[in-house]
């Protein structure tokens, strides 16, 4: 089998380098996934061992992608294709007892995370409506992400709220540690300060994976990259994949500049560009290169595509946001009456809250629709409770799993009880479950040593069965009949569709390994490739995806980009970023809709036209629609910043088109700081931004 067969020369030249650094910087739709993927198998023909072979991605999707495409060209092979959490669970799982850890160890869930953050607050003597979790939570990732020794803890977090952040952090490790469990961010911090603090596992596992590949490398953060970089330093056969103009989750803390500065970390690597375009028409191609040459902070990437030059990019303006779903709702039937299928429509938007009116409007034409990312299976309660047994099955010492369903269903346990356990517990400096001791309580310590009993001789889903039938769960939801419970014990059911799944992919009954693969679910979105629905979707989720017809709506200064961008330059690059993300989802035919007044969050906003329209050469957007929407043929810039880039000075009382009322306590000619409500906060801004007024 010719696995080179259908590739181009440059996509030829990366699949063949073998060894040394390579930095293949890749533009959107231009057949990354089969350049990695015939990387591996060209490597393995080579004479490599597969198991030496690494490639790490960020999604179960992307894995399974890749794992699916190296079957077809070489079969079974040995090597690990999986994502970042994946890999960092197995080094801690091969190497618990380095960790301090037992080999029973648990992950808890986010949701896990702020109960714990919650309890600990009040332990302090904190009042958790004064300091957010949410916030404390961020907090701790960020310490985790960003490596940051106990020392550096303070110097970073210094703020009031911060502070508290901090002294809940050492709180939180102290109590992951007692209960023998580990959080997200752990799967991949712990790692790197193993490979850190022993040398001779690093040697092991540096030898073990000689040939490394990163996909998505623009999307790694700190410590990602030092797990990377520490494994690759031996042999430096170092592979990246990625492209920095689509680098949008520096929510998640993703440093872009890890690829831009991949050629200062590595000098001798042989840098391969791959910007032919498989997937759009020329005219979407060259909007999306129109407005990302506005960043500063970018690897030159003129995309281009032999696809033809196709259909003009239409621009429609609104009165108001009802008129825009209207105008939408009105392409799209002349869309279907041409050919188009549901399925080949998604209407992307910046924030959920665009969502509702663009659904009433799809319920109102009786469209079949699907809004991804809104509704997640293994975050509902019943599924919650059923995986907490599971957890308790595996690791009785996992106190948060105990606390949700010592009680549940009613065992006339309640909150009381349940706090005085955990305080005896804590007292005894012991487990909560080896703290159990009255008669109710005893009674589910029987139950769960009596389920831990059954787990060695079920396999999955019979054991499913088995903690439906014997916690009274599935009693509970049959006796009290109403469609809330109907739904439930359905949704109860269908999780042996997940067991028996996984047992038949895997052909593993293991409870750990089960639980395990669940935890490092990332892919929350149930998107079912063959439903023929139309999609609507934030920005952020459409990354990895394409339609034929992309509709992006809510094309305003302050949605898009978006109002907290406009703070600082690098914000306003990063929204820059979604947007070309959104412009190359679409193959065929890409509209761009926008409203000169909105009802969002409950308040109606008067927004001037987003500036990244502006930034598309007139010529490739429909001029008839252009002029019609439009109050003339070009968006004026000039209302965005004042021209004499007005002044602030201490003391001034201003008012921000989001946020309010507020003073300004700094001010110089680049930046002006400004307190706002508590609620708000202190925040910062580019001096000379129109959005920004001074009360007269």
């Amino acid at each position: 089998m010719d696995i080179l067969k259908g590739l181009n020369e440059r996509q030829i030249k990366a699949v063949e380098h073998k060894d040394g650094p390579c930095l293949v910087i890749a533009g959107a739709g231009s057949g990354k996934t089969k350049v990695l993927t015939t990387r591996i198998a060209n490597l393995i023909q080579k004479g490599i061992y597969s198991s030496h072979i690494l490639a790490i991605t960020f999604t179960n999707k992307a894995a399974k992608e890749m794992k699916d495409r190296l079957y077809n060209l070489i079969g079974e092979n040995n090597a690990f294709l999986g994502t970042f959490h994946s890999f960092g669970l197995r080094i801690i799982k091969e190497n618990y007892e380095a960790l301090g850890l037992t080999r029973n160890f648990t992950i808890i869930d986010s949701d896990d995370v702020t109960s714990i953050i919650k309890k600990i607050l009040k332990d302090l003597g904190y009042d958790p409506k004064s300091y957010s979790p949410s916030f404390i939570k961020s907090k701790i990732s960020f310490i985790k992400s960003e490596m940051l020794k106990d020392y550096e803890v303070e110097k970073f977090l210094n703020t009031p709220p911060e502070e508290v952040a901090a002294k809940v952090y050492f709180a939180y490790e102290k109590y992951l540690k007692k209960n023998n469990t580990v959080d997200f961010d752990d799967l991949l911090k712990l790692p790197v300060v193993l490979f850190t603090q022993r040398q001779d596992i690093l040697d092991k596992y540096q030898e073990k994976y000689q040939y490394i590949l990163v996909d998505e490398y623009q999307d790694t953060n700190e410590v990602q990259y030092k797990l990377v970089n520490l494994l690759a330093k031996k042999y430096r056969n170092l592979f990246v994949v990625g492209d920095a103009n689509q680098c949008i989750y520096a929510f998640r803390l993703a440093n872009y500049k890890n690829i831009l500065n991949f050629e200062r970390d590595y000098p001798d690597s042989l840098v391969i560009t791959l910007n032919q375009n498989y997937r759009s028409t020329t005219t979407i191609l060259n909007a999306a290169n129109d407005v990302i040459k506005n960043n500063k902070e970018r690897k030159d990437l003129e995309l281009f595509s032999d696809l033809g030059e196709g259909i003009k990019i239409k621009y429609m303006r609104a009165n108001d946001e009802k008129q825009e779903v209207n105008l939408i709702l009105e392409e799209i039937n002349k869309l279907l009456a041409n050919g188009y299928k549901y399925q080949d429509i998604a209407i992307l938007y910046r924030t959920n809250g665009q969502a509702r009116i663009i659904e009433d409007g799809m319920i109102r034409q009786n469209y079949p629709y699907k809004v991804t990312g809104s509704y997640y299976f293994y975050k509902r309660k019943e599924i919650k409770d059923l995986l907490c047994y599971l957890r308790l099955i595996v690791n009785t010492d996992d106190d948060v799993s105990l606390k949700r369903v010592i009680n549940e269903p009613k065992r006339g346990i309640g909150i009381k009880s349940i706090n005085e356990l955990e305080e005896k517990a804590n007292q005894n400096n012991t487990s909560m479950f080896a703290s159990l001791s009255s008669p109710k309580e005893l009674k589910f310590q029987s139950l769960i040593k009596e389920l831990q009993e059954d787990a060695k001789n079920l396999n999955l889903t019979e054991l499913i069965d088995d903690v439906l039938e014997k916690s009274g769960i599935k009693k509970e939801l049959e006796t009290e009949q109403n469609l809330e419970n109907e739904l439930r014990l359905e949704n109860l059911l269908e999780f042996r569709s997940v067991t028996e799944n996984y047992q038949n992919e895997t052909g593993t009954v293991n409870l750990e390994d089960f639980l395990d693969e669940i935890s490092i679910v990332s892919d929350v979105a149930e998107h079912q490739d063959n439903d023929n629905v139309i999609t609507l979707m934030t920005i952020h989720s459409a990354k990895g995806l394409e339609f034929k017809c992309v509709f992006l709506a809510g094309m305003e200064e302050n949605i898009m980009p978006h109002a907290m961008s406009l703070q600082e330059e690098k914000g306003l690059e990063e929204e820059r970023r979604l947007c070309y993300v959104a412009i190359t989802r679409a193959k065929e035919r890409l509209y761009l809709t926008n409203a000169k007044s909105r009802m969002l969050y409950g308040d109606v906003r008067t927004n001037i036209p987003s500036r990244f329209i502006t930034e598309i050469s007139e010529d490739l957007i429909d001029k008839d629609d252009y002029t019609k929407f439009s109050s003339s043929k070009a968006i004026d810039k000039s209302s965005l910043y004042s021209k004499d880039a007005k002044l602030y000075q201490a003391g001034d009382i201003v008012v921000h088109s989001m946020f309010g009322r507020g003073v300004v306590v700094d001010a110089d000619d680049k930046f002006v700081t400004i307190a706002f409500n508590k609620n708000v906060g202190i925040k910062r801004f580019l001096s000379n931004y129109g959005g920004l007024k001074k009360e007269k």
